[in-house]
């Protein structure tokens, strides 16, 4: 069974080791922790940054691992069922549907009687899956394994899509709100001298 090749466990323990050691840390740096508290004090904003760390580290393993099985060096190998290869496609659907089931039935989901820690892990998971799934964008777009051919970068525009659109959410709702702010200021404002415009 697949379960028992040691490549199908590299993927997961690499990931989980990275994210581990990231909480980790700032769970126990009481400095990086208060950081973490002054920034993230909305919960919508903690939830897109961990599931945009999810992400890119997911991508940037995924991608390393693929690279390594590709030019066959160190233990990598492809993860394989009675002799088709099983692509991490897969895994990412699988994820995403488990995520998804889990906040239908409001576990995880932000909301003030959910766990905080099922309410991280699941946006941590969230965006893992989308990085395996979307890594493979260009094998459910052609219906064929390009992976490696110039189709292949089909997947990489929709990585940096995807990731550009957390990245938004992240740390561009401030900007953007100051934007709003500002031109909700000049439209109030008469083009002449900048004086305010009668109210009538």
């Amino acid at each position: 069974m697949f379960w028992l090749q040691r490549s199908f466990w590299v993927l997961p323990l690499i990931v989980a080791a990275i994210l581990g050691t990231l909480a980790a840390i700032v769970v126990h740096n009481r400095r990086l922790r208060s950081v973490y508290q002054q920034h993230f004090v909305e919960s919508r904003r903690e939830r897109l940054f961990l599931a945009f760390l999810g992400f890119f580290i997911a991508a940037a393993v995924t991608r390393g691992i693929t690279l390594a099985i590709h030019h066959d060096i160190g233990p990598f190998n492809n993860v394989t069922m009675r002799g088709r290869h099983i692509h991490h496609l897969v895994w990412g659907i699988l994820l995403l549907l488990t995520v998804g089931y889990l906040w239908l039935v409001q576990i995880g989901t932000g909301s003030v009687s959910s766990s905080v820690w099922m309410g991280r892990l699941t946006c941590m998971l969230y965006g893992i899956a989308a990085a395996l799934t979307l890594d493979e964008f260009a094998l459910w777009l052609n219906l064929r394994d390009v992976y490696w051919e110039r189709e292949g970068r089909e997947s990489i525009e929709a990585l940096a899509v995807f990731g550009g659109l957390l990245g938004l959410g992240v740390f561009g709702r401030s900007f953007f709100h100051g934007i709003v702010k500002e031109f909700t200021q000049l439209s109030h404002k008469s083009p002449i001298h900048g004086q305010p415009r009668p109210q009538g």
